[in-house]
């Protein structure tokens, strides 16, 4: 007879409108039998280890999501989100017991997930298995696509990160930093402005809610314009910034943080700037990047082990501290990636 253990869950309480809160979201502790349905082919039941906190999290939480392509979460059901997991059954012939892997799972202890195949498995654990949540994960992924593949950087370019020093844009900067690109970044504390060009090695960096005028700011770092400009933000940061590209410049957009909670987006005036300027804008998801894993694996762990890439974590301790730790995201709470820790085994 299959083993019942005690799974802690965080599950959606209400739909979400504006900024969400830790309200929104519930505790609850139920039990769980450690086995894997007869009927049941192709799965795997797993321990979830690490969990990743994102913002692209908060459009699930709205009652329907046009913008996305993936379902809304559910009232009363778990929160799903990516993480790394430790497979306790299988009954899919690529996955056993005791492997390692990371991807979509859900907030919770244990998880019976029935699409294995979405999984990628973990080969190299000489390094912090919560790096699958970022540097070696989903946001690793990002960086890569969005960088190298969408922007096709060269030598020498002007580039700019805004929400530098989140879980993608801290890799972004020191991407373009090895390729030998001018890079500036910008965030929301002198704390991380502070870090981002002391620790990740970015040319300059500014606080954005310092600068009254955000057109004015990026003139001062590009008095010459922006090559390749990576958007996490999205709303009057996007409009200042087409105002300041070059001619054949490139956006890759990954996240538009600050569109996230507001009611009705905002919009952007200086689209113009597209026409005369011949600016390409390239919307991208990490998945569409997923196939290329094993290439972009081959070359951040050299660059981690070395020493040539520098990577920050926000952790938390415990499923019960996982809404707060989300919601903060919001605010900017977190200094680097943001990740819960359910269980160290």
């Amino acid at each position: 007879m299959a083993d019942e253990v005690r799974n802690q869950q965080v599950l959606l309480k209400n739909y979400v409108t504006g900024f969400p809160k830790e309200s929104d979201m519930e505790i609850v502790t139920s039990s769980f039998k450690l086995d894997i349905p007869e009927s049941t082919k192709d799965a795997v039941l797993v321990k979830n280890l690490y969990l990743s906190c994102d913002p692209y999290m908060r459009s699930f939480m709205n009652s329907n999501t046009n913008s996305s392509p993936y379902p809304s979460y559910h009232p009363g059901k778990p929160i799903r989100g990516f993480g790394v997991v430790k497979i306790v059954e299988s009954t899919h012939p690529n996955y056993k017991k005791g492997d390692l892997g990371w991807g979509f799972t859900e907030w919770e202890e244990y998880t019976l997930i029935l699409s294995p195949e979405l999984l990628i498995k973990i080969d190299h654990t000489d390094l912090p298995l919560s790096y699958y949540t970022g540097i070696l994960g989903m946001p690793g992924i990002t960086a890569y696509g969005g960088f190298y593949e969408v922007c096709s950087p060269k030598a020498g370019e002007k580039v700019y990160v805004s929400a530098a020093a989140g879980a993608v844009g801290q890799l972004v900067g020191q991407f373009a930093k090895l390729m030998g690109c001018y890079v500036v970044g910008s965030a929301g504390t002198q704390q991380k402005v502070d870090l981002l060009k002391n620790k990740f090695g970015f040319d300059e960096a500014f606080n954005y809610k310092e600068e009254p005028d955000l057109n004015a700011a990026l003139k001062r770092y590009f008095p010459e314009g922006i090559d390749i400009y990576f958007e996490n933000v999205g709303g009057k940061m996007l409009d200042a910034v087409l105002l300041n590209m070059r001619t054949r410049g490139r956006i890759a957009v990954c996240g538009m943080i600050s569109q996230y909670n507001t009611a009705q987006p905002e919009g952007i005036c200086n689209l113009t700037s597209i026409i005369y300027k011949r600016v390409r804008i390239q919307g991208f998801v990490a998945s569409d990047y997923f196939s290329e894993y094993a290439k972009f694996i081959d070359i951040v762990l050299p660059y981690l082990k070395e020493g040539k890439i520098e990577y920050v974590e926000d952790i938390v301790e415990g499923l019960e501290k996982a809404p707060a730790a989300l919601v903060g995201l919001f605010t900017g709470q977190n200094v680097g990636k943001q990740v819960v820790v359910v269980s160290h085994e």
